[in-house]
């Protein structure tokens, strides 16, 4: 029973299901529920940071109903995409619920097809990697398993890391920094990878090369059969969707860093390079994902056994309230470069 809880990230797509098929201000409920309900409720709840014992452990890393949630966001988010591709070009649909639908299906780009698509990346099994690679393709954004894997995970809180925030770095330039460092860098690790053994960079087993060209048959398809305003549609939401992840990314590891040693080189990743958040609803929304120091301690831990341990840095709110107070760059300077001071 444990594991049904996580059905609660279903929520989401039900409010997108709302959008796409009503008028009217409902077509913003996707963003009312993430960034005005679930703060609102967070505040409601306090954060549980209890853990499993070691018995429970065992049991529950097993249990296969927590991958197979995993699994069911696929179909959804597909579904939701060819839906959105049809409800975007309903006739005398006003510029203002056009914008609505759009920002329901970045929601769900960044929620399930990125963040499922980084779960599932990272599991140590060919056929869940390539389910996580659909999800990341359904929102263009590819690269982030090149990256992510053979970067972010080896270098977090280090200045060569793109998507560690730097302290008073505004998220607005983050934005750029990060994803367009990380892209130039997943050719680079996949360059790296390819040349250890002593391949070309241009090989079919380079996945940059397979991203891309799937990105672009995407992209051509679904300029084909559904048009030009589908196609913009679509990359409106992807793009609403990467600034999701790269909001999370800026909250997740503002300011931290890992000290260097005198050779050089930064000592081991701990469970105090990222910043957590026990808050419920939270949780639930993201499987586990705002239990982030765990999840660098141990990148395969699969999300339902993920600690949250004393030592880790808090953040005040959850997830949806920290990206909230990230918008607002004098505010999140003057919270968080304190709590930066107490670590």
């Amino acid at each position: 029973m444990r594991s049904l809880k996580f059905l609660t990230v279903f929520l989401l797509p039900l409010c997108v299901y709302f959008s796409f098929t009503m008028h009217g201000l409902i077509t913003y409920l996707p963003l009312l529920f993430s960034f005005a309900l679930i703060p609102l409720v967070e505040f409601l709840f306090k954060p549980t940071s209890g853990n499993f014992s070691k018995e429970q452990e065992k049991k529950e890393k097993e249990n296969k109903i927590y991958t197979y949630i995993l699994y069911l966001t696929i179909p959804i988010q597909l579904y939701f995409l060819f839906l959105f591709f049809d409800v975007i070009q309903e006739p005398g649909l006003k510029t203002y619920e056009l914008v609505g639908r759009i920002i329901g299906m970045g929601l769900l780009s960044g929620t399930i097809g990125i963040n499922v698509g980084h779960e599932l990346g990272h599991r140590n099994n060919r056929f869940d990697e390539f389910l996580g690679e659909i999800l990341l393709l359904s929102s263009i954004n590819t690269h982030f398993l090149p990256y992510h894997n053979a970067g972010h995970h080896l270098n977090v809180a280090t200045p060569k890391d793109a998507a560690t925030a730097r302290k008073n770095e505004w998220i607005y330039t983050f934005y750029i920094r990060s994803h367009f460092t990380s892209y130039l860098q997943a050719w680079q690790y996949e360059n790296k990878r390819l040349t250890l053994s002593e391949r070309s960079w241009f090989h079919y087993q380079n996945r940059m090369i397979i991203y891309t060209l799937l990105n672009i048959i995407l992209l051509a398809s679904i300029f084909y059969f559904f048009g030009l305003f589908a196609l913009l549609s679509f990359i409106a939401a992807s793009v609403i969707g990467i600034l999701l992840l790269e909001s999370v990314n800026y909250i997740e590891h503002y300011g931290l860093l890992r000290k260097q040693t005198e050779s050089g080189r930064y000592e081991k990743v701990k469970r105090t390079h990222s910043w957590n958040s026990d808050h419920v609803i939270g949780k639930l929304m993201l499987f586990n994902l705002s239990r982030h120091s765990d999840h660098h301690y141990n990148g395969s831990k699969h999300y339902q056994i993920l600690k949250s341990l004393p030592e880790s840095p808090q953040m005040p709110t959850g997830y949806p309230g920290m990206v909230i107070l990230s918008l607002i760059p004098p505010l999140w300077f003057s919270i968080m470069n304190k709590k930066l001071q107490e670590i």
